[in-house]
């Protein structure tokens, strides 16, 4: 309770991103940027409409995303407007003219005040027609482009799969929720078994429904996905409190009674979750439940829990790739790679915590193991609900 009083409104973001397309014909230049308004809120500026344009942001934009020939800046021709665009996301657009020579470089300084470790998708049409993108980071924040008005003189090179894996590295490690959902997993293991189990589940299912998204068969509502991701944590500390306080009836029947409770809510309009969602969540919680309490080992069934909620995190993991709008040959490695460094990231973040926790297992007849794991859920269920509640109820 008191980690979500002092929260910062922060906590709850996801992968800080942004794309933009730009399309170059002769010394002039068109963009057009995509970004998430709950990214803008971490500017002072806050979230923009049609109607409703800040002026310091409208000189922010151009000025943190630059184009330049030969380290001068190009020069706006038709100023910054906003288009219309979902609630969730705003769509700017400017138009630029450049220097008669030199390459032009793409320079992306957005959020670097704010948000160090944010990625920049940006998309460069190509003059037969052909797409290539390039990932920019705080380690590669330019890239070079072709000098116009001159044949290609230079080749844009795109992203390749060394840029996606570091990529997913980069996202499950500042993923700050999905590696809370595998400590919640890990807090109970007692094998390296049953840690295989749960993380081939977890890696299963993610990457079936992050291909799937990548790829566009399904594209579910982006803020109902990130509020489960936040109630799947809750949901698995939840279970863990009930595994270590002796399996009582109490608990399960307050977590059924917490979601019907939030379907009738959702019915009426209120949050990100369907109804028709939660209402399955419950039946699901109670039946899981009560086939929990008939095992005396639950690591079988533990492995299947990572595996359900396992697909709403790929969907939650496919959030960077989806928008990118790749064309067919340039998507395929691209969810390679960054599916590969999501796990890379993973296993190694596995493979340094589950030895601490076995350690401690002989420290003082397994106590401190005990405390640890107490403490650990708590603060599973504590972020959990945080982040559930900020992104399912939050502006």
């Amino acid at each position: 309770m008191l980690a979500v009083v002092a929260a910062g409104p922060a906590v709850a973001h996801t992968r800080s991103t942004s794309y933009s397309s730009w399309e170059i014909d002769g010394r002039d230049a068109s963009v057009r940027l995509r970004i998430p308004q709950l990214e803008l809120t971490r500017l002072p500026w806050g979230t923009v409409s049609p109607l409703n344009l800040p002026a310091p942001l409208a000189r922010y934009l151009p000025d943190a995303l630059r184009l330049e020939a030969d380290g001068e800046a190009c020069v706006a021709t038709r100023g910054l407007r906003v288009l219309a665009s979902p609630p969730e996301r705003a769509v700017f657009e400017w138009e630029l003219r450049c220097p008669n020579e030199g390459a032009l470089v793409l320079t992306s300084n957005l959020l670097r005040e704010v948000a160090p470790s944010h990625l920049h998708f940006a998309r460069f049409k190509k003059r037969d027609g052909s797409v290539v993108e390039r990932v920019l980071t705080k380690a590669q924040r330019s890239w070079l482009l072709p000098a116009p008005g001159g044949g290609e003189a230079v080749k844009p090179e795109g992203s390749g799969i060394p840029e996606y894996v570091r990529v997913g590295v980069e996202h499950i490690v500042t993923g700050y929720d999905h590696l809370v959902f595998l400590l919640g997993l890990l807090l109970l293991a007692r094998r390296a078994r049953e840690v295989v189990t749960i993380v081939t589940g977890f890696t299963i299912a993610h990457s079936i429904t992050l291909a799937l998204a990548a790829l566009g068969r399904v594209q579910p509502e982006a803020g109902a996905v990130e509020a489960l991701i936040g109630l799947s944590i809750a949901l698995i500390a939840a279970e863990n409190g009930w595994l270590l306080s002796g399996r009582g009836r109490a608990l399960p029947a307050a977590v059924v009674a917490v979601l019907l409770a939030m379907a009738v809510a959702a019915a009426s309009g209120v949050g990100a979750i369907p109804p028709q969602t939660l209402l399955g969540l419950a039946l699901f919680a109670a039946c899981y439940f009560a086939l929990l309490d008939r095992l005396d080992a639950p690591a079988g069934l533990r492995a299947a829990i990572a595996f359900c909620f396992g697909l709403v995190h790929g969907f939650g993991f496919a959030g960077v790739l989806t928008d990118i709008s790749l064309p067919q040959g340039r998507l395929l490695p691209a969810l390679l790679g960054f599916n590969v460094g999501v796990e890379l990231g993973q296993l190694v973040l596995i493979a340094a915590l589950w030895p601490v926790l076995r350690a401690i297992t002989h420290i003082r007849e397994g106590r401190l193991h005990r405390v640890v794991v107490e403490l650990g859920t708590a603060v599973v269920c504590g972020l959990g609900i945080f982040w559930m509640v900020e992104r399912a109820y939050g502006a």
